[in-house]
């Protein structure tokens, strides 16, 4: 197999934690591991040239490493209950919520599961209204 040609998602995504090789890893592969155990149905994805991305009936969160952050973006943030406060970037906007991780920050697992729960329940009844309705005869 080339560098990165056929390689599945899932697989990209672990080359990219043995390739940052510091807590940026440990970090990702936590929360993907926390997210894998939220929600077992997840797919993981591999988009815009190189985010991670966690998906089921849509986007859950993308996984971004910056040099002094690890930043899970939650797709419809602003739109899902945090009651740990967990979400501490993009506040401003009006869709998206984000956790940001630094080195050293203590993740809490139970708040982060309920929030990939509820980014879930969320898609699914998007999804749903979304399916086609039957025609009302009239």
């Amino acid at each position: 197999m080339d560098s990165n040609s056929g390689a599945t998602p899932s697989q990209l995504i672990d080359a990219r934690i043995k390739d940052l090789g510091d807590w940026r890893g440990e970090a990702l592969a936590h929360v993907r591991a926390l997210i894998k155990q939220a929600a077992p149905e997840v797919v993981e994805e591999w988009k815009w040239r190189g985010v991670p991305v966690w998906e089921h009936a849509g986007i859950i969160c993308t996984g971004e490493t910056y040099k002094s952050v690890v930043k899970l973006t939650f797709a419809k943030g602003a739109s899902l209950e945090d009651p740990s406060g967990l979400f501490n970037s993009s506040l401003d906007g009006n869709t998206r919520r984000a956790i940001d991780i630094h080195e050293g920050d203590t993740l809490d697992e139970t708040a982060l599961k309920a929030l990939v729960q509820a980014a879930v329940a969320l898609n699914m009844s998007v999804k749903a209204a979304r399916a086609p309705k039957k025609a009302k005869s009239g």
